[in-house]
């Protein structure tokens, strides 16, 4: 079954609002079994709205339409659903009954313009609306498809849906089947090298389907599967997973909502370590995504950003030779850092992050995005070069997700050689 998501709403069309609607009646519908091929954002015009529908009909089953039944003058959706379908609009008195006693029950006065909701096309299945006045409904055109039309409030909206829409579609369409997704996070890989790491099968697989996506320091492969049950669904994605885990191994490190903080926070607290961590250019941010993990505490010792060289010397020990001789963003003074904030706190594991986030501040030799990190464990102390080249608070993000990434790639090495 296609279909096809029409929001409608000037607002939407020029940005004064995030258009969050469609999003969410994609992942529903699709959660449901019924495959979304296109999405169409129009103004509160007839001629557009009317366009939109028609286009619709003629290449989708269904469409699903959310905003424009508001009581005003530019909510226009019923009216041009009724013109397209050339059915005419009748009184439903059950909705119109219902918007009188919502009203009377608030104290307030029902203004002749909420009649209009009322109004529906005949012939439509009309979907109570317990969180607004405005209703829902479902229409079959004379060739068998279907349109449906929700408020545009994102209250009223969802659980019509839900409770309501999905259930009515699914059974009056004998939608049989299901489809499901799962995403694999991996970090450490460029979306280039990915692909090419696994080609061969986003391009032979169909079902289920392979596609990637770009995220600052993270590619997400997202896996979609139809299958006539939630077990079939769960068993294909499962052999599909297990097949990249096997090629990609480490670079993969969570599935679906995983957070790579938590991951780290996991095999910290797995190993029984602590760890603490020693800041420049990140101002804390890494300090800030551990702790932001429920139960860090049982593993998070001590952050310290130490911005200026005197705070490097006087926190961390750094030596101002050290200093003088490298300059505050070197591999030196990164592992300096990571040496002084782990012997200060006792830990078993620490970070020292030196950089330059930008916009200014970068030279011929240091240039901006230059990043050291460097870790320190009882084995000695390892340090990585970086260069990022994204603007400030990206440049940020991702020298955090690098040391993130570098400690846990430590404590999955020390894990695997422990059992070894």
């Amino acid at each position: 079954m296609r279909a096809e998501i029409i929001t409608i709403g000037t607002e939407l069309l020029h940005g004064h609002i995030d258009d969050a609607n469609a999003a969410y009646i994609a992942s529903r519908l699709v959660a449901a079994g019924i495959d979304v091929q296109w999405k169409t954002t129009v103004g509160d015009s007839e001629g557009q709205i009317g366009d939109a529908l028609r286009q619709a009909l003629a290449r989708s089953e269904i469409v699903v339409a959310t905003g424009g039944l508001g009581p005003t003058q530019d909510d226009l959706t019923c009216r041009v659903i009724a013109t397209v379908l050339d059915r005419p609009l009748v009184v439903d008195r059950a909705v119109l009954e219902s918007m009188r006693r919502r009203f009377a029950e608030q104290g307030l006065p029902m203004s002749r313009n909420n009649e209009r909701q009322a109004l529906v096309p005949d012939g439509a299945t009309v979907f109570a609306n317990p969180r607004g006045t405005a209703p829902g409904l479902l229409i079959r055109t004379r060739e068998g498809k279907v349109v449906v039309a929700m408020p545009g409030i994102p209250g009223e909206m969802r659980p019509m849906l839900t409770e309501q829409v999905i259930p009515t579609l699914r059974a009056a369409l004998d939608v049989g089947v299901r489809i499901r997704s799962r995403v694999l996070k991996t970090c450490g890989i460029a979306e280039s090298a990915l692909d090419q790491a696994i080609g061969d099968l986003i391009r032979s697989s169909r079902n289920p389907m392979i596609g990637l996506l770009a995220h600052p320091g993270e590619v997400h492969i997202r896996l979609i599967v139809t299958a006539g049950s939630e077990v079939e669904c769960d068993r294909c994605l499962d052999e599909l997973e297990a097949n990249l885990r096997e090629r990609l191994g480490e670079l993969i490190f969570g599935r679906d909502g995983d957070r790579l903080e938590e991951v780290v926070g996991r095999l910290l607290r797995d190993g029984g370590l602590r760890i603490a961590v020693a800041e420049s250019c990140t101002g804390g941010l890494v300090c800030h995504r551990l702790t932001n993990v429920p139960g860090s505490s049982a593993y998070f010792v001590r952050g310290e950003v130490a911005y200026s060289d005197q705070a490097k010397e006087s926190a961390l020990g750094v030596p101002r030779a050290l200093l003088a001789r490298h300059g505050a963003v070197s591999q030196a003074v990164a592992q300096a850092m990571a040496s002084g904030i782990r012997d200060a706190a006792g830990a078993d594991l620490a970070l020292g992050i030196t950089g330059i986030a930008g916009p200014g501040g970068g030279s011929e030799q240091k240039p901006v995005g230059l990043t050291y990190i460097a870790i320190a464990a009882s084995e000695g102390v390892a340090s990585r070069e970086f260069r990022f080249l994204a603007d400030r608070g990206t440049n940020k993000l991702l020298a955090s997700q690098a040391a993130l990434d570098l400690v846990r790639r430590h404590l999955l090495s020390a894990r695997n050689a422990a059992r070894t």
